[in-house]
């Protein structure tokens, strides 16, 4: 009985490890995220000021340059991808910062 239980609970944790990870991860970025002032505009899953981030992940999910582009426009700024309003630039972004953060949002389903 005991081998049976033990392999039910090692049978468990390898099955919501990754679930348990991808959960921890998913709120770490989106503390990131935020402490980087990304949700002073931009909210997970609606329009705020700027686009959704995952309007913004099934925008690009087919474009293999997306993750450089928009890397780029978070540390300089842009406008004219999703109308007139102007994404001011965040310098304080490192550029490996902003890849981190390109990606995560690129992530969301």
């Amino acid at each position: 009985m005991q081998v049976a239980a033990r392999l039910a609970s090692l049978c468990c944790a390898l099955l919501l490890g990754p679930v348990a990870w991808a959960a921890d991860t998913a709120v770490n970025e989106a503390a990131f995220a935020k402490s980087k002032n990304c949700l002073a505009c931009h909210a997970i899953e609606k329009k705020v000021v700027g686009p959704a981030f995952k309007a913004v992940a099934d925008k690009y999910r087919q474009d293999p340059a997306a993750l450089e582009r928009l890397a780029l426009k978070v540390r300089q700024g842009g406008n004219g991808a999703w109308g007139v309003v102007y994404m001011p630039a965040n310098a304080q972004v490192s550029p490996e910062e902003s890849k981190r953060l390109v990606a995560w949002v690129l992530g969301l389903k």
